[in-house]
């Protein structure tokens, strides 16, 4: 049992770690979207239809389907082992004392970030995929006028900051979590780990979270 848990453990942190990799470089292309609104347009339309008609970016995409899929489905199986080794109840629950709130309701976060990821992929992947978007003046699928549409509305804005704030948290714990089960977290790294997590979490949870509110001020003026 140890052994299959460890493994499932090493899995989720592959995945885990995989879709970190993956955040950077989805961040590095929606920057775009803090270009002038007219170059915004055009080269956001031009990369989505560049990653799209790229063999390797559809590879890379059947991996990060999976990557989600397996993270999940690990998570659980782990959740599941740590409730029946540890049991569910507690005369006086002093786990506060010993770890932040986060790193116990990883369940709650976990879940907000997986019902915001059927949003953000039923408004955004599926669209861009399977519905007939009207092109723009160079001919490529308009997403960006379907993500400018999304973000100008307040709502949606406020749905997409709560659900990175949940990111932010899971990211920060699962970065550490990975450092451990993977045998990095040693006491003579722990501090640079300690920082690296930090910095990593803080640039993806408040880059992404910049992007809605950029776009909704924008479509206010």
């Amino acid at each position: 049992m140890k052994t299959t848990s460890l493994q499932h453990k090493l899995w989720m942190s592959a995945t885990g770690l995989f879709l970190c990799f993956f955040l950077v470089i989805h961040l590095l292309g929606n920057l775009q979207l803090f270009l002038d609104p007219g170059i915004a347009h055009e080269q956001f339309n031009w990369y989505s239809n560049l990653l799209a008609g790229n063999i390797i970016i559809k590879i890379i995409s059947y991996i990060l389907y999976t990557s989600i899929i397996g993270h999940t489905v690990y998570a659980i199986l782990v959740t599941r082992k740590n409730t029946a080794a540890s049991g569910t109840k507690y005369a006086y629950d002093k786990r506060g004392k010993a770890s932040v709130w986060y790193s116990r309701n990883m369940g709650l976060l976990g879940t907000i970030i997986f019902l915001f990821l059927i949003i953000h992929m039923k408004d955004f992947w599926y669209q861009y995929k399977f519905t007939d978007l009207p092109l723009d003046a160079k001919g490529n699928k308009d997403l960006y006028t379907i993500v400018t549409k999304a973000y100008s509305e307040l709502w949606y804005v406020l749905v997409y900051e709560i659900a990175l704030i949940a990111l932010g948290f899971h990211l920060l714990h699962g970065f550490f979590s990975a450092a451990r089960t993977i045998g990095i977290f040693h006491p003579k790294y722990v501090r640079w780990i300690k920082v690296l997590g930090w910095v990593y979490t803080a640039t993806i949870t408040l880059g992404f979270m910049a992007m809605p509110v950029y776009v909704y001020l924008n479509s206010q003026l």
